[in-house]
C-alpha cells in the first residue's frame, strides 16, 4: 500500500508528550505499506482491533488504544490516506465519518 502521508505521522510524535506513539505509528506505516488489502476484511484479519467505518474509513488503535488513526483505503489503487492522529480524548471529539 502506499501510505499519503507519512508526514503527518512524524508531525504528531514529534510533538512534545507524544514521543510514545513513535513506535507504534513507525510499525503501523512499515506493516500497511507492505500490505496489499484488497478489502476491509483484509484489513480485520491482521488488526482485529481496528473498525470499519459506515464511510468506509478504518480507525486504527495505536499504542494500547491511546492514540487513534483514523484512515480512508482506495483497494484498487492501494492508497492509504491518513486523516486523522490524535489522542483518544481528541479523538471522542470529532466525527470519525468527515474528519
Amino acid at each position: 500500500m502506499h501510505v499519503i502521508s507519512r508526514r503527518t505521522l512524524r508531525v504528531f510524535y514529534e510533538q512534545p508528550g507524544r514521543q510514545d506513539a513513535q513506535k507504534a505509528l513507525d510499525s503501523w506505516y512499515y506493516e500497511a505499506r507492505h500490505a496489499s488489502w484488497s478489502s476491509s476484511a483484509d484489513i480485520k484479519a491482521q488488526y482485529r482491533s481496528a473498525s470499519i467505518l459506515k464511510s468506509g474509513r478504518v480507525v486504527f488503535n495505536i499504542a494500547g488504544n491511546k492514540y487513534r488513526l483514523i484512515v480512508t483505503i482506495n483497494y484498487e489503487y492501494q492508497k492509504v490516506f491518513v486523516r486523522f492522529v490524535g489522542t483518544h480524548k481528541q479523538y471522542d471529539r470529532i466525527n470519525a465519518e468527515t474528519v
